[in-house]
């Protein structure tokens, strides 16, 4: 269970990574908590799967969703993905170490995590936030996300198979315009 979701605090954030914010640092140090409606724990196949209005919680960092199932292989990586019902999304909320009021948060109809290739991958009508207070800095829609925190690279295609189809759509990311030093 200690890798359960040790991954999560440093995947969710890590889509708007490149604007220099970073996850709440503390939360990695935090208990993870779960609250569940049902729990399924397979030690032999080191798949633990959790449904029922799943709520994850571990310092500042919040994922909702309908279902979550995290494999572990033998050498401790695991592979986390989580869903939603249909019509409904798992979110994402959680801290920056930016500043005292900026947050990145999330949606998607499905998410997923390799630990071992520090890759998350949002699928289904996937948002990206950064904000600081009630202002979005930093957003990014399209079907499908993913980051790589190894090569630091977000991308976004059309599709939620991960590939670009042509005439099926585009994504948006916006950024607001950052402040400069005053010229002397």
């Amino acid at each position: 269970m200690k890798t359960l979701f040790a991954a999560a605090v440093l995947f969710l954030p890590l889509a708007l990574a490149s604007s220099g914010a970073s996850a709440e640092k503390a939360d990695s140090l935090k208990p993870t908590s779960i609250q569940f409606g049902d729990a399924h724990i397979d030690e032999a196949t080191q798949t633990r799967t959790f449904t029922g209005a799943v709520v994850l919680s571990r310092g500042t960092l919040t994922v909702k969703a309908d279902k979550a199932v995290a494999t572990e292989t033998p050498d401790g990586y695991s592979y986390l993905t989580l869903t939603a019902a249909p019509g409904k999304f798992v979110t994402f909320r959680q801290k920056s170490d930016r500043g005292p009021d900026q947050w990145f948060e999330g949606r998607a109809e499905r998410i997923e995590y390799d630990d071992r290739a520090e890759l998350v991958k949002l699928f289904s009508k996937a948002v990206i936030k950064q904000s600081e207070g009630q202002t979005v800095t930093q957003e990014m829609d399209s079907e499908y996300i993913a980051y790589d925190s190894r090569k630091e690279q977000l991308v976004g295609y059309n599709d939620p198979s991960g590939a670009n189809v042509p005439g099926k759509g585009r994504g948006t990311m916006i950024f607001q315009p950052t402040p400069k030093p005053a010229a002397r």
